[in-house]
């Protein structure tokens, strides 16, 4: 695997991100950008499941709306992410942080287009909707700590 992460960074795409601080630059804009929409959406729909945020509105209309932003946030974290982890991937791909990062934010994604996209449309049950709810967050709390962890403590 290590061969494959050093083919990877030797790559044109990743030497030029490599090389340049203005397009590193601004592809962290976009990847904070998209990881703006990710955690809106996120805090929005599951603090809906959880009847904390939006109560009165219709549970599928919320759930659906904020999943759009999420869905956008991905789209521009993953493809931002992408090009700056070429930059780095021997060293971030052993970095126990980012590894980390990457295992919930997985975890997160298929929790969300699954069991919570499943919930929000087909229970009624207060304390299920609450628990898909509390679960969400927490994925997605944690996908964020471990970036920022990630961010702070450097490679």
């Amino acid at each position: 695997m290590g061969a494959f992460f050093t083919w990877l960074e030797a790559t044109s795409i990743a030497i030029v991100v490599k090389d340049s601080l203005l397009l590193t630059g601004g592809l962290s804009a976009v990847h904070v950008l998209g990881m703006t929409l990710i955690t809106g959406g996120a805090f929005v729909s599951n603090m809906r499941l959880l009847g904390v945020l939006l109560a009165s509105d219709d549970l599928a209309t919320i759930t659906r709306a904020a999943g759009r932003g999420l869905s956008v946030g991905l789209m521009l974290s993953v493809a931002s992410g992408l090009p700056l982890f070429m930059a780095r991937a021997t060293a971030a791909s052993v970095n126990p942080t980012f590894r980390t990062k990457m295992l919930i934010l997985v975890a997160a994604s298929l929790f969300q287009f699954t069991v919570h996209r499943w919930a929000s449309q087909h229970v009624a049950n207060r304390r299920a909707l609450r628990l898909v709810g509390a679960m969400g967050l927490c994925l997605w709390v944690g996908v964020a700590t471990a970036g920022v962890y990630y961010i702070l403590l450097g490679e």
